[in-house]
């Protein structure tokens, strides 16, 4: 989920978001050296710091289910209990930590290790500033010390880890499901409550693997004296490389899990979206991507030149902060620590960081003509968006009356089933009242959710259609049943069919929202889009019985909604 940059910088964002129009002038044969390096990077011995737990000479996965041997070396996860039907794999390393010398190089796979190493708890989500949808900086997990955290240095630099759910059985060949959070790629983290996969590997008989890569400024950073010659390094798209060589990881491990290596689908919200649409046109994921459910988000690249000027702006910010280092450039930006570096950023408003970037290695110059021509036209698209996403969006155009902080605290301690007085007007601002004014907050919010989320929407499922891709799919999710005042505060908001996504909605940033009345309603609809979702990582397609009704293929979008008891289906065509 993307936290919006606020005042200037928004405009800027905006007004990149659309199809970068340079040509593919990149050789061939760099695409194929780039490749190789990626797929020969060596794999270091074993190291010191192996959680020990037995030898991995006494591994016998029939004796303990969650006792397994990946490519890099034995685990043992947990299981989750009868009541969950679940085993789960956390915290498990797919690269070395991305610290030191290997800040801003493509991850190096992780060392093997020969003893069995403890999977059973969630890594740090990586270094970030702090705003709603980062972790706590009591680690990664939601509480309400996540305010506390908002606009500081969050998360740590050795964060590159996944987790594995599926369900407590012996099938094999499982559907494989491969989550991406969002964030604006510039914050989140894989431990949020809401991407918890348990329900949704049950539910859906699949594997269930969320992972975390580096975001902001550590994940996206193209600057004079990055690279050495290497491609991969100039390309500047390090989350982008880390998100390949996790997705290898599970391409490499998915049997040892019980899942399908020949049936992977890439799902991703918001930003997180806008990393599939990434992985779909990239060389180095060609083959490895085999459904897509990219979920309010679309094919959205920055050209080198804004990458370059924003590198530019943040070490002069840099220099400026610390003058006495006698350091410069990338020099001096190497010798801050982590938390330092985000200060920075933070300070001086630089924390939006252009991502993806079109480097014509990693990701082609030109991805819109790259998707056109058919390289996604066999791979199923699932997409979706939410009716009002732009009302997540306030603080971007100074709707929000309270502070972050007092908005965060008043929405974590908000009881749904007892709301109390509070209204509308507590939490816009006058001048967008009554929300529904011409020039109020649901016009505001609708223009938000057309240039951010709608619009590149469109743009790229057509450009798939154009290409002949004939299995695309797309939904509109329209829910609002939360208590006054938030049904008109936040409504159908960003992000918020993730809980249905998942069934999780216990306490996340969206808890206000579920309450004792609209439970039964919410549980029908989550239930049903599950029941799609399923139907899509099987078969290519979300239609199935219990619709009651055809999903047409895009442009047609597929209303989903319900009301506190009964879910409620239609239809449209709006584009």
């Amino acid at each position: 989920m993307p936290a919006m940059p606020s005042g200037a910088v928004i405009v800027r964002e905006l007004a990149g978001r659309r199809r970068t129009t340079s040509s593919l002038l990149r050789p061939l044969l760099g695409i194929v050296v780039a490749t190789a390096v990626l797929t020969a990077m060596p794999i270091a011995p074993a190291s010191a710091d192996t959680v020990h737990a037995g030898s991995a000479n006494t591994v016998h996965p029939g004796k303990d289910p969650t006792l397994v041997r990946t490519t890099l070396g034995p685990i043992v996860g947990r299981d989750e209990g009868r009541s969950s039907g679940t085993y789960s794999w956390r915290g498990i390393p797919y690269a070395e930590p991305p610290v030191g010398s290997l800040r801003w190089r493509p991850p190096k796979p992780h060392r093997s290790w020969a003893d069995v190493r403890r999977a059973q708890q969630f890594g740090s989500g990586c270094t970030q500033p702090g705003r709603f949808f980062s972790p706590s900086p009591n680690g990664p997990f939601y509480d309400l010390a996540v305010r506390d955290g908002l606009q500081q240095p969050v998360g740590e630099e050795d964060c590159l880890t996944l987790n594995v759910f599926r369900p407590s059985t012996s099938k094999h060949n499982l559907p494989v499901v491969f989550f991406i959070h969002g964030g604006s790629n510039v914050v989140g983290y894989s431990a949020d409550p809401m991407y918890d996969g348990r329900e949704l590997a049950r539910r859906t008989q699949a594997v269930v693997v969320t992972v975390n890569y580096r975001v902001g400024i550590f994940g996206w950073l193209s600057a004079e004296g990055l690279g050495d010659g290497n491609s991969l390094s100039a390309s500047g798209n390090f989350g982008t490389l880390d998100l390949v060589n996790a997705l290898r990881f599970v391409d490499q491990n998915a049997r040892t899990f019980g899942g399908d290596p020949d049936n992977i689908s890439v799902m991703g919200q918001s930003a997180g979206a806008v990393n599939v649409w990434s992985l779909l046109v990239s060389p180095l994921s060609r083959g490895m991507v085999d459904k897509a459910i990219p979920l309010s988000g679309g094919l959205s690249t920055r050209t080198v030149a804004s990458a370059r000027a924003y590198a530019d702006r943040v070490m002069q910010a840099a220099k400026s902060d610390h003058p006495s280092s006698g350091k410069s450039g990338i020099e001096l930006l190497r010798s801050l620590s982590a938390d330092d570096l985000v200060r920075v950023l933070v300070k001086h408003q630089l924390d939006a960081t252009p991502a993806v970037i079109a480097d014509g290695t990693v990701i082609p110059s030109d991805p819109y003509a790259v998707l056109e021509s058919g390289v996604g036209r066999d791979v199923p698209v699932l997409a979706g968006n939410t009716l009002e996403e732009g009302k997540l969006f306030g603080s971007s155009v100074g709707a929000h009356k309270p502070s972050d902080y007092d908005r965060f605290t008043l929405q974590y301690l908000f009881d749904p089933d007892n709301p109390g007085t509070l209204t509308t007007s507590d939490l816009l601002k006058d001048e967008y009242l009554p929300v529904d004014k011409p020039g109020g907050w649901n016009d505001a919010a609708a223009a938000l959710t057309d240039l951010v989320f709608t619009g590149i929407n469109r743009d790229s499922l057509d450009a798939l259609a154009r290409s002949g891709n004939r299995s695309l799919y797309h939904y509109r999710f329209d829910w609002n049943q939360e208590p006054a005042p938030f049904d008109q505060v936040y409504g159908a908001v960003h992000a918020i069919d993730l809980p249905f996504v998942f069934r999780n909605f216990g306490r996340n940033v969206f808890s206000y929202a579920f309450s004792q009345q609209n439970q039964p309603g919410r549980l029908r609809l989550s239930d049903l889009m599950i029941a799609s979702i399923r139907n899509f990582v099987d078969k290519g397609s979300p239609q199935h019985r219990g619709l009651g009704r055809t999903w047409n293929q895009w442009p047609a979008s597929l209303v989903l909604d319900a009301d506190d008891q009964h879910i409620q289906l239609g239809s449209t065509t709006d584009r």
